[in-house]
């Protein structure tokens, strides 16, 4: 057998070095390639680095505050309100109303205990039947005496009778003339007596004074009720009610401010219970009086249209308007500040905030609402930029000023 040549049989390593050169040089290149996405897109997104910006937010407005002249707050109240209570003193027997509820003028709404008083009252008419049959007797003893002296004055005249017996009978008419008055004036005693009395009773039943609404309910039935309520475990008024007809905003004005203001102006109130619909008005009165410590003079305004969710007591903001608003411009429009809009490419525009970043969204603008703009296209809440740069482009990325 031949000897093999064992010098061919050699390992060839430049393969396997190549490959552990290969392994090691590939993370790096990964590394270098996201490096250099990296500084591309930051590049495009805002010069390497986010832009900062100043923004605010899309709010709703109304388009009177282009013709406000003043702005007041003040609260809402009822020009006729009453504290309801009996004259009479008793106890509550009956109670009819709660809170909210409408009543009429002159309805009974309460009752006091009253059978001492209807007793008082079936006695004073009682007292009138004995007066008139009283006044019946008092006629029937007249007729007798007029009888009785016109056939004396006959036998007088033939002297078959003293002037003395003649005179006795004049008596009597006479006396039976003054028991006729006596009963007719008892009569009108007895009936003076029973009008006491239905006063009285009638005094027990509490009425509403006006048409109104109950507001509040300050007793209850078995409660005592006094007039002004001096005594101690005693109520005075049983309910309060208000005249909702008459409800009005007092609105205090500084009096440096009063010149802006007239009666008959046109006014816009806002109710915080109602924020979403401004409410018409007008200046009723001026109070001709200055509150020294606050500088301020009040001023009521009425509703134009009345409104049930309109309620005392409710807290109100007053814009004083330089004329009258149609109704549709009490309605809210969508506004944004007018430095964040921008004409770009002969558009205008503004860049809203989404994800870190400046969106160019396309709008239209309407009327011009004071330091704001009415704008189409893109919805309240959203943020957007002020003043944006002519570096801005769509999509840079931003941030936020906190200043």
């Amino acid at each position: 057998m031949d000897n093999p040549d064992l010098s061919k049989l050699s390992i060839d390593r430049t393969a396997a070095r190549v490959s552990r050169v290969r392994r090691r040089l590939w993370p790096w290149a990964v590394g270098l390639a996201l490096l250099i996405a990296a500084a591309v897109l930051g590049f495009s997104g805002g010069l390497g680095g986010p832009v900062t910006v100043e923004t605010a937010a899309v709010t709703t407005a109304y388009p009177s505050q282009a013709v406000t002249v003043l702005n007041a707050t003040g609260y809402v109240v009822a020009q006729r309100k009453a504290a309801v209570a009996s004259k009479a003193t008793g106890r509550l027997e009956w109670l009819g109303v709660m809170e909210g509820s409408r009543v009429r003028k002159d309805e009974v709404i309460a009752r006091i205990e009253s059978r001492d008083v209807a007793a008082g009252r079936e006695q004073a008419a009682a007292n009138i039947t004995v007066a008139e049959a009283n006044l019946e007797q008092a006629q029937a003893e007249l007729r007798d005496a007029d009888r009785n002296l016109a056939r004396w004055r006959e036998l007088s005249q033939n002297n078959y009778i003293s002037q003395l017996e003649l005179d006795t009978a004049v008596s009597r008419a006479d006396k039976a003339r003054a028991a006729v008055r006596s009963s007719e004036a008892a009569i009108a005693v007895a009936r003076a007596n029973l009008k006491a009395a239905d006063v009285s009773f009638d005094q027990t039943l509490i009425r509403a004074p006006f048409d109104g609404v109950v507001l509040t309910k300050n007793a209850n039935v078995g409660d005592n009720i006094t007039p002004f309520s001096s005594a101690v475990d005693t109520k005075g008024a049983v309910v309060t009610m208000a005249d909702m007809s008459t409800i009005e905003v007092e609105a205090d004005v500084a009096e440096s401010s009063l010149g802006r203001i007239k009666v008959g102006q046109p006014c816009e109130i806002q109710l915080d219970a109602v924020p979403d619909t401004r409410f018409a008005g007008v200046v009723n009165r001026i109070v001709p009086t200055v509150d020294r410590a606050k500088a301020t003079v009040m001023v009521k305004i009425g509703f134009v249209d009345r409104d049930e969710r309109v309620l005392p007591d409710m807290s109100a903001k007053v814009a004083f308007l330089e004329r009258e608003v149609a109704p549709a411009d009490r309605k809210p429009v969508t506004a944004v500040p007018r430095q964040a809009v921008v004409e770009r490419d002969g558009t205008k525009v503004v860049f809203v905030l989404k994800d870190g970043r400046a969106m160019r969204t396309k709008v239209e603008t309407g009327r011009a609402l004071g330091d704001l703009v009415e704008v189409s296209g893109v919805p309240a809440g959203e943020k957007v930029v002020l003043k944006p740069l002519d570096r801005l482009a769509d999509g840079t990325r931003v941030k936020v000023d906190q200043k």
